[in-house]
């Protein structure tokens, strides 16, 4: 019976290197005529502190169309530290702002998931932990590709992020 477990553990292991193996191929496709970004975020600044604030982290995913259409997902944990999800099937990019070249206003609007009891009334519109959400931010890229942005988080506080090419 021992000797079966490895077995086993090769035989699953060989079944699931395929869709491994599949993974470049589906994102280049989600990819495809447009711009793939990893986002990140080490810190949140509150504008009114509290002793019940935790520290922001989060990271995720964007995706910028040819006609600067903008769609992602991030993962956080809130300022209470709940684990919390963005997905934001809307957005847009406008670019050069003000003439000034890298400088970038963009927005996104979708759904939030993650602010619950006893911080559900954090954010409005909460229903079950689901809320909408709409974020304007204004980035700039320093390389190409390469980014720093303030996503304006209403009047909860100002995050910090990078964004990075995803290849």
């Amino acid at each position: 019976m021992n000797k079966l477990i490895p077995i086993a553990f090769g035989l699953i292991v060989a079944q699931l290197a395929g869709n491994a193996l599949a993974v470049p191929a589906f994102l280049s496709s989600l990819a495809q005529d447009k711009v793939l970004s990893w986002q990140f975020s080490p810190y949140t600044l509150h504008y009114r502190p509290s002793d019940d604030h935790k520290n922001v982290v989060m990271v995720g995913v964007e995706r910028e169309y040819p006609d600067a259409k903008l769609d992602g997902f991030t993962l956080f944990t809130n300022s209470f530290g709940q684990p919390t999800v963005y997905v934001y099937p809307w957005g847009g990019a406008y670019h050069d702002l003000g003439g000034v070249k890298r400088l970038s206003f963009k927005w996104t609007a979708g759904l939030l998931y993650g602010y619950k009891d006893p911080y559900k009334d954090k954010v409005p519109y909460n229903h079950n932990g689901f809320s909408p959400a709409v974020i304007p931010a204004l980035a700039y890229e320093f390389k190409p590709g390469w980014s720093g942005q303030l996503n304006f988080l209403g009047t909860a506080g100002l995050m910090f992020q990078v964004n990075a090419p995803f290849n």
